[in-house]
């Protein structure tokens, strides 16, 4: 076997530690707060989002002024209240058309498409969750679906990665992400994400474990863009924030992706009043 592909040995990342300590830390809040719903969630997502546009436009526009990010904050945490009072979507659409202008005015020049990217990239972060635990009926199943879904996305395609090997699945992008990681995070996160529906007490449909496999498959796509933004600007983490992980981009990559996707399925089928449920329930 080609060294490059030999698995490295689940236990021998010297950061395994770290992470774990880091999620035993992050789990219980993230958790906590979908619990109890309500602008306490909608708060901590906006929080994520801000931090995941912070460390965007430090990786990718640092000589913006900081105008930049204070304007595009502001439209975000904007679309979100207006989001929740009105359920239109419209409005929010406003404030993002906003926050649009600012990035184009205020970005350094040949990175506006960057900036405006960001604003999207970051809004998504709280869009998705919000939608879908604002759903009274099975907004916090929805989440919990979502959380079991990319946290065993993640964790599957860890140990199966370092501990099977094999090929590459995009070295270009990503030298250490291996297609033994990728089907063995697919399966493990479409498992206990239909766990997740079974114990709740919901029908488990060939829809909707298709839906959940799709989607564990896209937040891995959202760790390749990721990484594919981090070497088109030669940067190896988005930040240093979370010990083990990097910024809190480089743990939301693919969350935020499975989590907007998931909200568009569900306002599809479930519309504004029963996003979660439309998600959910087929």
């Amino acid at each position: 076997m080609d060294p490059d592909q030999r698995p490295a040995g689940a236990f021998s990342d010297p950061d395994l530690l770290r992470r774990v300590v880091s999620a035993l830390v992050l789990v219980p809040v993230a958790i906590g707060t979908a619990w109890l719903g309500g602008w306490l969630f909608a708060l901590f997502w906006l929080a994520g989002a801000a931090v995941v546009l912070w460390e965007w436009n430090r990786l990718i526009l640092p000589d913006a002024p900081p105008v930049l990010f204070g304007g595009e904050t502001v439209s975000i945490a904007a679309a979100v209240i207006l989001l929740r009072f009105f359920w239109n979507p419209g409005f929010a659409l406003i404030a993002l058309g906003v926050g649009t202008g600012i990035a184009l005015a205020l970005s350094p020049q040949g990175r506006s498409r960057w900036a405006v990217a960001g604003l999207v990239y970051a809004a998504a972060v709280v869009a998705g969750p919000v939608i879908l635990r604002d759903d009274a009926t099975l907004g916090f199943v929805a989440i919990l679906w979502l959380f079991a879904l990319v946290w065993g996305t993640d964790v599957g395609a860890y140990f199966a990665g370092r501990s099977i090997g094999g090929p590459k699945l995009w070295p270009q992008l990503s030298p250490k992400k291996t297609w033994s990681g990728f089907v063995g995070g697919s399966l493990v996160g479409t498992v206990l994400a239909l766990v997740v529906v079974r114990v709740a007490g919901l029908p488990l449909t060939v829809p909707l474990a298709l839906i959940t496999l799709v989607l564990s498959m896209a937040s891995q796509g959202g760790d390749l863009f990721e990484s594919f933004v981090k070497r088109r600007f030669s940067a190896k983490d988005a930040g240093t924030l979370i010990p083990g992980h990097g910024g809190v981009m480089d743990r939301l990559d693919g969350f935020l992706v499975a989590a907007i996707l998931a909200a568009l399925i569900g306002l599809a089928r479930g519309g504004f009043g029963q996003p979660a449920a439309g998600l959910l329930v087929w």
